[in-house]
């Protein structure tokens, strides 16, 4: 069996967003009860992430990390259509993923006991994202 569903977000600007209740809707809601779970991103300046759930001070490094990596309003960025940071937020993206595949028991995700499912968000302003759901089991 092969279930689609198109989660919709809005962010308040950078930073991770926990979707794990929503995947975990979507998964119930598909009735398959052991499989995979494909998770797509259709946007080039946001991410999905698999990433600690526990202490917000890990996610809080990540960015403090990605800032320095990339800063935004970098001179050797050419692209900077939509502002300073809209470079480094499709560079953010390629080096994090765009999928996530997780595995589907007894009718949820098998995540670890500290994982979390998120949404990354890379550009400064708010926006609207889309995340396509497929699930494909039994």
């Amino acid at each position: 069996m092969v279930f689609h569903r198109e989660l919709k977000f809005s962010t308040t600007g950078r930073g991770t967003y926990n979707i794990s209740q929503q995947v975990e809707h979507a998964i119930d809601q598909s009735g398959i009860q052991s499989g995979i779970c494909q998770l797509f991103i259709q946007h080039t300046s946001a991410s999905l992430i698999l990433c600690e759930n526990a202490d917000p001070t890990v996610r809080t490094d990540l960015e403090t990390f990605m800032k320095k990596l990339v800063p935004d309003g970098d001179a050797m960025f050419k692209h900077q259509d939509e502002g300073p940071d809209d470079m480094p937020a499709h560079v953010r993206t390629i080096l994090t993923q765009n999928a996530l595949s997780l595995p589907i028991q007894k009718g949820r995700v098998k995540l670890g006991i500290w994982q979390g499912i998120y949404l990354w968000e890379h550009r400064v302003q708010s926006h609207k994202r889309k995340v396509i759901v497929t699930i494909i089991g039994e």
